[in-house]
């Protein structure tokens, strides 16, 4: 089975074919993205990049481009002044299928 590193949004993903991954939002991604990868392993050889892999990416088409991840809430209370505040938030994803690692 064939595994590539990909790096997007600050973070690296480990990725095969036909994973359904969740990144941080892609402002620019229409139908498909490509990524050029950190790291390939096909089998018993791994290939790493400096710092990518020459020739190697990896294709991945745009499931939902403005999907939500869970909301994430913060708390300011300070004990018996009466001072209490919630914020909540929800970071914007993109969810990717990984179509082709090359």
């Amino acid at each position: 089975m064939k595994k590539a590193v990909i790096a997007t949004g600050g973070k690296q993903y480990v990725v095969t074919e036909g994973k359904t991954v969740t990144v941080e939002r892609l402002k620019d991604a229409d139908k498909s993205v490509t990524f050029d990868a950190l790291m390939v392993i096909d089998g018993d050889k791994t290939t790493v990049g400096t710092p990518f892999v020459s020739g190697a990416s990896v294709t991945a088409s745009v499931v939902d481009g403005e999907a939500k991840a869970e909301k994430v809430t913060a708390i300011r209370y300070k004990a018996k002044k009466r001072v209490h505040k919630v914020h909540g938030h929800r970071q914007l994803q993109t969810v990717l299928k990984i179509e082709k690692i090359a």
